[in-house]
């Protein structure tokens, strides 16, 4: 029962946290939100800082790294290839992710993936979060693919292949 109530309670923060994020980037546009599956589960927002760099924040659920919740910031640089599909975008990035649950950790990952935006809302994608911990479970872990389902929201900053 107890981890339970602390699955709820995670919950109802990130949905605080993520609303939050939302109200405050009114003036940004094309923000996105949506849940990724894999080795893990997670709520997943991006929120754009200009046409190319994003800020990408995550909430993990469940059997990451040992824990029952966690919380992850990356920032991700945007690129296309020339001549691609429109839609199409890559992107490397890194940034810090901590865990809670019978040890808390924090480490940096990094943060690679490929996704499509189509036409209407939605953009879907694949990525991989391979990362180093640096308390408690010291060490590299490699295991974090994921497929993304994101609901986009704004028609402001389109990514455009330079």
């Amino acid at each position: 029962m107890k981890k339970f109530n602390f699955f709820i309670k995670a919950i109802l923060f990130s949905f605080v946290l993520f609303v939050f994020i939302a109200n405050d980037s009114h003036a940004q546009s094309n923000w996105e939100a949506g849940i990724r599956f894999g080795n893990d589960f997670s709520i997943d927002a991006t929120i754009p800082l200009s046409a190319k760099p994003r800020l990408h924040a995550a909430a993990y659920f469940g059997g990451v790294q040992g824990s029952d919740f966690g919380l992850a910031g990356y920032f991700d640089w945007m690129f296309s290839l020339e001549g691609g599909p429109n839609g199409l975008k890559f992107y490397p990035g890194v940034g810090p992710e901590i865990f809670f649950g019978d040890n808390t950790n924090f480490g940096i990952s990094g943060d690679f993936g490929a996704e499509y935006s189509f036409d209407f809302p939605l953009t879907i994608g694949l990525d991989w979060r391979p990362g180093f911990m640096f308390t408690n479970d010291i060490g590299f872990h490699s295991s974090n693919w994921g497929l993304i389902a994101r609901f986009r929201f704004g028609e402001g900053v389109n990514f455009k292949a330079e």
